[in-house]
C-alpha cells in the first residue's frame, strides 16, 4: 500500500520493484511466455481443485452425518430444518406442478403458506434459486440419473466451490502469488466450523447468497487493481451480475451492501477512489438492488433500503452537494417489513426497550448474540489468526499514513494499491459486524483467510520487512507442510464418522398428517415446525419462518398464545380467527430448557402480556400474575373447559395435535 501516496504528478516516476512483479493475472503483449502460461496455469488448475475439494468434503459430512442416500422420503424432507423446509417446498411444489407456467402462477398467487391470504411468494421470499433449480431440473434429461432433491443439495454444495475459487482469486490478486489462493483454500476447509455451515442447514439463503458476494468482492479487487486495466469493462458488468444474484438469494442484502457501501464511502473520504471509481462501485450497487426490486415485483423493503438510500444520499452529496434526509424517505414509503431489524438493533445495543416480542426472539438466540471467544481459539489453532492480526494493523497504518498524506495535499490520486485499502477496510468492518453478531461471521472468516494469506504471501509485506524474495515463497510452504501434518489425520477421522437421521416422533408426526387429515387442512404451531409441515404434508400453514412481513410477525405472535396463560375460550377464538383447524403443541416448547430464563418462549410471551414469568427469579415490577395456567399445559388435563373447544387427535412423546370444535351458536328465545 506503499504506492496509495502516488499522485497524478508522480506518474512520471519509477514504480517501486513490488509493483514491478507481475500477478500473472495480466501479462503485456509480447510477453507471454511459455513459463507464465504454464505457471498461471497451474494456479487456475490449482483453484479449481481446492473448489471440488471443498464441495466434495462438505457433501461428504452431509452424507455420513444422516445417511441421506438410505433414509426414506419424509426422514429427508424432515433433515430440512426450519426455514430450510420453507424454502424447498417451493422446489418441490414447482416439479409437482402439471407445467412450469401452472407453477409459476401457484407462487404468484399461493394461499397455502398463510392461511385465509393470497401472497405474491416472489415478491415476498427471495425463492428465484429455487425456481430456477426447478425449471432447469424439468428442461435437463436428469430424471432417469438424478432424483430432484440430489439436483437440488448438489448445486448448492457446488456453490462452495465457487466460493472457494472466488477467495483463492482475491488472495491472489492481493499478493500476486496463487499460492496465497493455495493458503486461502486449506484454511477455509480447516475452519469449516466457522466458515460455512452449509452441510446441515442446506436451503439457508447465506449458502446461495456468500459464493457471489464472494465473487463480487473479486471482480470490485480486480477493478481497482490498475495493473489490469483492460479488464476494467468485464468487471463492472461481472460486478453488477454477481451483485444482482447476491440480492436475489437473501432477504438480508441490504445490510451487507450497507456496510460495503460504507466502504466505498470512507475510502472516497479518504480521497483513494477516483470519481468515475466511486461513481461506478456505487452505480453497480443501485442497479443491483433496483433490477431485484423489479424481479420482486416491485418490492417496497428494497425500494426503502438503507443501502439504496444511502447510496442514493452519497451520490447526490457528491455530485450535487445536497443533503438527503434517510428517515424521511423511509416514512415516506411507510415500510414496515423490516422495522423489527431496526428493534433488534436498538434492543441489542440497549438502544430501545427489550420487551419486544420480536426483537427478544432474535435476542435470545446464540445465532444473533456475541461472537465467543472460543472462535478465536479455534482460529487461532489452524494458524489463521497469528498472520492475519499483524497485516490488518500494519496494512491499517500504512492506509492511515496514506489518508493524511491525501488530505494534506488535496489532489486525488488515480494510481496506487487502492483494491488493497478496499479488501482491508472490507474485512475490518464485516469484522465489527461478526463481533457483534454470530450469524455474521461467516461473511468474514471466508474473506480472513484471504486477507491472511496475504499477509503471509504479500510481495509489499514481504518488501517492507526482508528483501529475501525466496522467504515468501518458502513461509506458505511451511504452514501448509505444517497443517497438513496436523489437520489431515483429523479431517480423515471426520469423514470416516458414520451416522444416522433419526427422529421417529417427527416422522410419525408427518405420516399421520398426511394419511389422516383432509388436504387442505390448516395447520397452526411454532413457525420452525409448521416449514416442515408443509414441506412434508403441503398442507395449509398459519405463520412460517419467514419473518420479513409484519402482520405475519402479529399473526405469529397470536398464535403463540397456545404456550402463553390464556384462557381456552381466548386461544380457541385467535385461532379460529387465522382459519385454524388443528394445532400442534411441543413439549419441547411447553417445557423448554435450553435458554435460560428471561428467554423461553413462553417467558418472552408472559412478558409482551405483562405477566410475570415462570420459576425462581426477579420480576419487573409493572409484572402481574396471570389470571389463567398456562394453555399448553392446561390442556393436557383434559378439564372441560379444554375438551368443550379442542379434541386431541395424536400424540406422541414430542407432539399433542389437537383439532379445533367449531362454537355452538347460543339460541336466543324470545318468550311471546
Amino acid at each position: 500500500m506503499a504506492s496509495l501516496r502516488q499522485r497524478k504528478g508522480s506518474r512520471g516516476k519509477e514504480a517501486s520493484p513490488a509493483a514491478e512483479e507481475k500477478s500473472y493475472f495480466h501479462v503485456p503483449a509480447g510477453d507471454w511466455s511459455w513459463g507464465a502460461i504454464i505457471w498461471t496455469s497451474v494456479g487456475w488448475s490449482v483453484s479449481v481443485g481446492l473448489g471440488l475439494l471443498c464441495s466434495i468434503y462438505v457433501a461428504t459430512l452431509h452424507e455420513n452425518d444422516l445417511w441421506f442416500s438410505n433414509i426414506k422420503e419424509v426422514e429427508r424432507e424432515i433433515s430440512f430444518r426450519t426455514e430450510c423446509g420453507l424454502y424447498y417446498s417451493y422446489y418441490k411444489q414447482m416439479l409437482q406442478a402439471p407445467s412450469i407456467q401452472e407453477g409459476l402462477s401457484e407462487l404468484i398467487h399461493d394461499n397455502l403458506t398463510e392461511s385465509r391470504r393470497t401472497i405474491n411468494l416472489l415478491q415476498r421470499m427471495n425463492i428465484y434459486q429455487e425456481v430456477f433449480l426447478s425449471i432447469l431440473y424439468r428442461l435437463l434429461p436428469l430424471q432417469a440419473y438424478l432424483e430432484p432433491v440430489y439436483f437440488y443439495i448438489y448445486t448448492v454444495f457446488s456453490l462452495q466451490a465457487v466460493y472457494v475459487i472466488a477467495l483463492y482469486l482475491t488472495a491472489w490478486l492481493l499478493s500476486g502469488s496463487w499460492l496465497a489462493g493455495t493458503l486461502t483454500g486449506v484454511w477455509y476447509i480447516l475452519n469449516r466450523v466457522d466458515t460455512t455451515r452449509v452441510e446441515f442447514t442446506i436451503s439457508l439463503r447465506e449458502n446461495w447468497s456468500l459464493p457471489f458476494f464472494a465473487l463480487q468482492v473479486t471482480a470490485i479487487t480486480c477493478y481497482l487493481r490498475p495493473q489490469l486495466s483492460t479488464f476494467q469493462q468485464v468487471m463492472v458488468w461481472l460486478m453488477y451480475v454477481t451483485t444482482l444474484c447476491f440480492c436475489l438469494t437473501w432477504q438480508f442484502n441490504q445490510f451487507i451492501l450497507l456496510v460495503q457501501a460504507l466502504v466505498i464511502y470512507t475510502l472516497d473520504c479518504g480521497d483513494l477512489l477516483t470519481t468515475t471509481q466511486v461513481t461506478t462501485l456505487y452505480l453497480v450497487q443501485v442497479s443491483g438492488l433496483l433490477s431485484v426490486w423489479l424481479l420482486q415485483f416491485c418490492n417496497s423493503m428494497i425500494l426503502g433500503s438503507l443501502a439504496l438510500s444511502f447510496v442514493v444520499a452519497a451520490l447526490f452529496v457528491r455530485h450535487w452537494q445536497v443533503s438527503v434526509c434517510l428517515k424521511r424517505i423511509y416514512k415516506a414509503l411507510q415500510l414496515r417489513s423490516d422495522e423489527h431489524i431496526f428493534k433488534f438493533i436498538k434492543s441489542k445495543f440497549a438502544l430501545g426497550p427489550t420487551r419486544d416480542f420480536d426483537a427478544s426472539l432474535y435476542l435470545c438466540e446464540e445465532a444473533f448474540g456475541r461472537l465467543p471467544l472460543d472462535t478465536m481459539e479455534r482460529l487461532a489453532g489452524t494458524l489463521l489468526l497469528y498472520p492475519y492480526i499483524p497485516t490488518v494493523l500494519l496494512l491499517s497504518g500504512t492506509l492511515a499514513v496514506a489518508v493524511l498524506h491525501n488530505l494534506r495535499y488535496v489532489v486525488r490520486g488515480e494510481d496506487g494499491e487502492t483494491y488493497v485499502a478496499y479488501n482491508l477496510l472490507h474485512t475490518v468492518l464485516y469484522g465489527l459486524l461478526a463481533f457483534s453478531t454470530m450469524r455474521m461471521k461467516y461473511i468474514w472468516t471466508g474473506h480472513m483467510c484471504a486477507v491472511a494469506a496475504y499477509g503471509v504471501c504479500g510481495t509489499e509485506l514481504w518488501t517492507l520487512l526482508l528483501r529475501l524474495r525466496f522467504v515468501r515463497y518458502a513461509v506458505p510452504l511451511l504452514m501448509m507442510g505444517w497443517l497438513y501434518y496436523k489437520f489431515w489425520p483429523k479431517l480423515m477421522e471426520e469423514l470416516s464418522e458414520l451416522r444416522e437421521f433419526y427422529d421417529p416422533d417427527t416422522v410419525e408426526l408427518m405420516t399421520w398428517i398426511s394419511t389422516k387429515t383432509p388436504k387442505q387442512a390448516v395447520f397452526a404451531g411454532s413457525m420452525q415446525l409448521l416449514a416442515g409441515i408443509k414441506l412434508c404434508t403441503g398442507r395449509v400453514l398459519t405463520n412460517h419462518p419467514h419473518y420479513e412481513d409484519k402482520d405475519l410477525r402479529e399473526r405469529t405472535r397470536q398464535v403463540y398464545q397456545v404456550y402463553a396463560r390464556r384462557s381456552p375460550e381466548e386461544v380457541h377464538g385467535i385461532l379460529r380467527a387465522v382459519g385454524a383447524d388443528y394445532m400442534v403443541l411441543e413439549n419441547s416448547i411447553c417445557y423448554e430448557r435450553r435458554h435460560r430464563r428471561g428467554c423461553r418462549l413462553r417467558d418472552l410471551l408472559d412478558l409482551a402480556n405483562g405477566h410475570i414469568m415462570d420459576g425462581p427469579g426477579e420480576n419487573d415490577p409493572d409484572l402481574i400474575p396471570a389470571s389463567h395456567p398456562r394453555f399448553c399445559e392446561a390442556i393436557k388435563t383434559d378439564a372441560e373447559a379444554y375438551t368443550a373447544l379442542f379434541t386431541k387427535t395424536f400424540q406422541n412423546k414430542t407432539f399433542y395435535v389437537y383439532r379445533l370444535k367449531k362454537k355452538r351458536k347460543k339460541s336466543a328465545k324470545t318468550n311471546k
